[in-house]
């Protein structure tokens, strides 16, 4: 799952958009590698109308032109992620495409040396900066995840700074050896000079703000999601693997997925430099009771957590992607992270197929409400990453 970013530049302000219309349908990246299914991957429009007869149906499905691609990012917003295209200088820089025409117009930092890897970003304009994450080196990470990679730079750990009017790096930021800065973003008010990067692998979220003294960035680790230790795993510690993360359009909320431990996070942001957990929920993962993976020693959970189970279907995987609704009454997850990937730690994920869920976050007084499970069938046996949307899941956060 990706973004499911509406076009908020057509709403005047940030309290318009908390207003907008109830989103009416999502865009879902849907993939067939690593099934066995020869078919191209497609683009699958999902009916998100609750008084619709087709509420949570696959209601258009668009196929790619060629085989053995992977969708997998996808948004409203004029800009595009690249991997590297083999060459042996990688490059973690950007480039620019025509925006009528899609044709290459070429790179968009000027003359200035590249970062040698690149995964996300994002830009707040009033501030002129754009602040980019290191991710990993897609040629190697995509063979999927072997320890041995670790402390040879394969996993990226810097977190860069750009001028975004003279388009040069300006300040960059070391998170960490094989700390895997991924996810970036800033608040939504236009006025803020801050935002969050969660790192995936060594479980840390980031606060980067702007100095007032000096007038540059600064980051602080405001969250660390403690690693597990556990027997029958790949390694002795498992991390909680961050893999994205969304705010609420009013800056009230912070939802983080980790993607091996399974669960999803809320952090209540009153205080943006100290975020407090006030929601937490379990949609799968690696550490769920009866399964290969036992966990010897752990922080913060008294037992492991129970598998999730709807309708008599189990759910695997662990939660990879979010968007949240505008007036942050629906949160979207799909459970699909890189088809390799998925299969290595997940092999029933390939065989039983992804899933869409949908949770609507209730929050009094800071703090959840309830965990209501209310879940439909899924929406089919493909793996999926998402762009915008909805589901015919419905959790109580």
């Amino acid at each position: 799952m990706d973004r499911c970013r509406a076009p908020c530049y057509e709403y005047p302000s940030c309290p318009d958009v908390l207003k907008a219309p109830r989103e009416e349908v999502a865009y879902v990246t849907c993939t067939y590698r690593s099934t066995g299914i020869e078919q191209p991957d497609f683009l699958a429009t999902v009916d998100l109308n609750p008084r619709s007869c087709h509420y949570g149906q696959v209601i258009h499905r668009l196929p790619m032109p060629n085989l053995k691609d992977e969708l997998h990012c996808a948004g409203w917003g004029p800009a595009c992620g690249c991997f590297d295209g083999g060459a042996a200088d990688l490059q973690g820089g950007f480039v620019v495409l025509d925006g009528e025409t899609f044709e290459l117009k070429g790179n968009w930092e000027n003359e200035c040396e590249a970062p040698p890897t690149g995964h996300d970003f994002w830009y707040q304009a009033r501030h002129n900066v754009l602040v980019s994450s290191a991710g990993m080196v897609p040629r190697v990470a995509g063979r999927g995840f072997n320890p041995d990679d670790l402390k040879k730079g394969v996993f990226g750990r810097r977190l860069n700074v750009w001028n975004l009017s003279c388009r040069s790096l300006t300040q960059c930021f070391d998170l960490g050896e094989d700390s895997l800065p991924m996810t970036v973003r800033f608040l939504h008010n236009p006025e803020a000079a801050e935002g969050y990067v969660g790192c995936a692998l060594s479980g840390a979220i980031f606060r980067f703000y702007k100095s007032c003294e000096r007038d540059n960035w600064a980051v602080e680790e405001v969250i660390r999601i403690p690693a597990k230790d556990v027997s029958g795993w790949i390694m002795p510690k498992m991390p909680a693997f961050i893999v994205d993360l969304v705010i609420s359009q009013d800056d009230r909320f912070l939802y983080v997925c980790n993607w091996l431990h399974g669960d999803i996070r809320q952090y209540e942001l009153s205080r943006s430099c100290k975020p407090r957990l006030v929601g937490q929920v379990f949609v799968g993962g690696s550490i769920l009771r009866g399964g290969p993976v036992t966990v010897c020693r752990d922080e913060e959970l008294k037992c492991q957590p129970e598998p999730l189970v709807v309708k008599c279907k189990r759910v695997y995987g662990g939660p990879a992607a979010l968007q949240l609704s505008l007036d942050g009454k629906r949160l979207y997850v799909t459970n699909s992270f890189y088809s390799t990937w998925d299969r290595q730690f997940y092999p029933s994920l390939i065989k039983e197929g992804s899933v869409m869920l949908q949770l609507v976050p209730h929050v009094r007084h800071g703090q959840p409400v309830d965990h209501l499970w209310d879940i439909t069938s899924p929406v089919g046996h493909h793996l999926w990453d998402i762009t915008c949307g909805t589901s015919p899941v419905e959790h109580h956060l």
